[in-house]
């Protein structure tokens, strides 16, 4: 069904109503069992009641996605994901901190009826998140209890952090579509495992290890529980060209991602001329799908630094090249 920018139709109303009008009829949808897009501050999500198991598999439909991958569960603050998991001292300074912001967090599940087994692909925990973008807020609030919203775009391609890609990938899908301009950060969230043993980096993002780490104290690799992650497939968010990294020019035919003082190309996309980590994460998506949009034998992507954002930054480049490591 087409997007609908104004009212949903039918079904339960949600349990709070009031709000922007967009997001009401945006929790209505939902309450209905429809699928949503929605904006956050990381990049637009494909979003669907989580309680509602039927709802949730119509989204893994619509997104072509594996369902042994795991969705997030988004929620208004730390007193609704408290409804859903059982969070302790260490999730407790990490949301004091960074919440409403771009950290999710892996902890044991405490109810299971508000986040349906489907959307936590079987798994006894659950990944939850308090997103910072008002329209995401007020729908969440409209509906009173938690969505899930992976990335409006189909499985391993890349995210979208514009709303006409959104709906360009899903968009046919949704019963109501929300513009909330372009994404602020531009990739997904970190996400952390604070399951027993030390805490584990299972996704890097915009929050970064060192400011985790200053917090709660040294991040442990994800090991086994980078299961429990999304975003772990090793080829995701990938454009159609293939993608060669740590390249210092293109070949003849390759589109080119710069970073940092680069001539102009009629195929370069620099990701920021000044060498700014954050300028680069909010530009990259929609650059590899404007590079790939120009059909190149590949898209040569310069190299960005490890340090800082630039962690997250080349866990995505590596899943879009095919590979981690």
């Amino acid at each position: 069904m087409a997007g609908d920018r104004h009212r949903a139709g039918g079904g339960d109303r949600p349990h709070r109503p009031g709000g922007a009008p967009d997001a009401l009829a945006a929790a209505e949808a939902l309450a209905a069992g429809h699928l949503v897009i929605l904006p956050t501050e990381t990049v637009y999500g494909l979003a669907a009641d989580a309680a509602d198991p039927a709802a949730v598999a119509r989204l893994y439909e619509a997104k072509g996605r594996p369902r042994f991958n795991p969705l997030i569960a988004h929620v208004t603050d730390l007193a609704m994901a408290s409804r859903i998991a059982r969070l302790d001292d260490r999730a407790l300074r990490l949301t004091e901190a960074f919440w409403p912001g771009p950290l999710t967090l892996v902890a044991p599940i405490a109810d299971a009826s508000l986040v349906c087994d489907l959307a936590r692909a079987g798994l006894d925990t659950v990944a939850v998140r308090a997103p910072a973008h008002l329209i995401a807020q007020s729908v969440i609030g409209a509906l009173g209890r938690p969505l899930v919203a992976p990335s409006a775009n189909r499985s391993g391609r890349p995210s979208p952090t514009t709303f006409a890609d959104a709906v360009a990938e899903t968009g046919a899908s949704a019963k109501v579509t929300l513009d909330g301009g372009d994404c602020a950060i531009g990739l997904e969230s970190t996400v952390i495992s604070l399951l027993d043993g030390p805490p584990r980096l299972l996704r890097p993002g915009a929050v970064t290890r060192s400011q985790i780490e200053a917090l709660i104290g040294p991040l442990a690799e994800a090991g086994a529980d980078a299961a429990r992650s999304p975003g772990r497939l090793a080829r995701h968010y990938a454009p159609s060209a293939p993608v060669r990294l740590h390249a210092v020019a293109p070949a003849p035919g390759e589109a080119f991602l710069a970073f940092g003082p680069t001539p102009d190309g009629p195929m370069t996309f620099n990701l920021s001329p000044a060498g700014d980590l954050r300028e680069a994460a909010a530009r990259l998506f929609s650059a590899l799908r404007a590079a790939d949009a120009l059909r190149p034998t590949a898209i040569a992507v310069a190299p960005v630094p490890e340090t800082g954002l630039g962690e997250a930054i080349n866990d995505r480049l590596r899943r879009a090249a095919g590979y981690v490591g």
